[in-house]
């Protein structure tokens, strides 16, 4: 996640609360995705931008999860995201950010 994204998130966390954001992310690969999530949730690991060392602890989901998928009409989903979930590899991503919320319930 660049430098810009964390500075929006941290001020939009701080506007709203932490308790009415959702991130969703639509990187292309798990590794990246659970970066961004990891930087959103426990702080930024590479302690370079806004949110290094700052653990928002905010709800945080990848646009091809199941529970996106449900949350989304099915024809805006397919129009938007059907093509992209094709050729992800969803279950390395899904893991990933499973792996990633399990961190902040521990």
């Amino acid at each position: 996640m660049d430098l810009e994204n964390q500075k929006r998130v941290k001020e939009f966390t701080e506007e709203f609360g932490a308790e009415n954001i959702v991130v969703v992310l639509g990187a292309a690969e798990g590794e990246a995705a659970g970066l961004a999530a990891e930087t959103v949730t426990l702080g930024d690991p590479t302690y370079a931008g806004p949110l290094a060392g700052v653990q928002l602890g905010l709800d945080v989901y990848h646009i091809v999860e199941p529970e996106m998928k449900e949350a989304i009409d099915s024809e805006l989903y397919e129009e938007q995201v059907g093509m992209m979930e094709m050729v992800l590899d969803v279950d390395d991503i899904v893991d990933e950010m499973a792996s990633i919320r399990s961190q902040i319930s521990e």
